[in-house]
């Protein structure tokens, strides 16, 4: 089973710039890294690149993908459950290149059976061999997937697997499941500064199992942005080198311990750019997150 990040990797990616330093070093698709190695903002897609056939809008999403992977970005994750969004990657992907990207994607579907073929067309829509990370999204017939996806990743089909929630929602069955399941990768939910539930029960078991987090909604689908519009940060935020408030955010949500990744997303150049530079300078100590959430909570 992977070990937990150390905090020795968290200060290392904390001191490199969000520049070429992980793009231009980035691996072979041949010798795709482990979710743990991977730098910790990578890029969520739900709505934002649910686009359709849009040349414009595909066109815009081409830049805001450029800009992640310039950043030093590698994770993407999908769904089939996004719309068109999985097409729109795919069309992004064929401009760019797919050398640089960690294909995440989900099987959201009730019939099990049909599983292999929905994630055969989103290996399709994606353009990609295989998938580097594969999901059962939403635990929706995890019994079933789970089984499928176990076997994929045994013959190479996958690099590795795991499961969604989303929300806040589903968290004793996944507790449940993750006691009783050692054979996952990762897990994804929902954690943010405000949405904290998974602290008291599934991040420390999770950390102790050495599973990959990846945590969703890190700006609560944008509400945390809009909420703190106008608001001055606080003088503390320079320590840690804080320029903005999503910066803020995500710093808050990677510097916990058993985070490993968090992914935001969005439809512009310029929010991807704020957005990664996240991983830049000191991250926060337990006693820095403390302070940074009651600011929040007092504003």
């Amino acid at each position: 089973m992977s070990q937990p990040r150390s905090p020795n990797r968290r200060a290392v990616l904390a001191g490199l710039t969000a520049s070429a330093a992980f793009a231009g070093a980035a691996p072979a698709r041949a010798t795709a890294p482990t979710l743990h190695d991977l730098p910790p903002i990578g890029m969520g897609t739900w709505i934002t690149f649910d686009v359709g056939d849009d040349t414009g809008a595909r066109t815009r999403r081409v830049e805001v993908l450029r800009a992640f992977f310039e950043a030093g970005g590698r994770m993407v994750d999908s769904s089939p459950m996004y719309g068109s969004a999985e097409s729109v990657l795919g069309h992004c992907l064929a401009e760019l290149g797919r050398e640089r990207v960690y294909a995440a994607s989900k099987v959201w579907i009730p019939a099990v059976a049909f599983g292999p073929e929905q994630m055969a067309a989103s290996r399709s829509l994606w353009g990609v061999e295989r998938f580097d990370l594969m999901q059962v999204h939403n635990l929706l017939s995890y019994e079933g997937h789970i089984e499928t996806l176990r076997a994929m990743r045994d013959e190479g089909g996958v690099g590795a697997i795991g499961v969604t929630t989303s929300h806040g929602r589903r968290h004793d069955r996944l507790a449940g499941i993750v006691e009783r399941d050692e054979t996952l990768d990762s897990v994804q939910l929902t954690y943010n500064i405000l949405d904290r539930e998974a602290e008291a029960r599934l991040l420390p078991m999770l950390g102790e199992r050495g599973l990959a987090v990846i945590a969703n909604r890190p700006f609560r689908r944008g509400q945390l942005i809009d909420r703190l519009a106008g608001r001055p940060l606080p003088d503390f935020a320079a320590e840690i080198g804080v320029e903005t408030w999503p910066q803020y955010l995500l710093k808050w949500v990677i510097a916990h311990p058993a985070v490993t990744i968090a992914i935001p997303a969005t439809s512009r150049v310029d929010h991807m750019r704020e957005n990664m530079k996240a991983m830049r300078g000191p991250m926060p100590d337990a006693a820095m997150r403390a302070r940074m959430a009651a600011y929040l909570r007092d504003l």
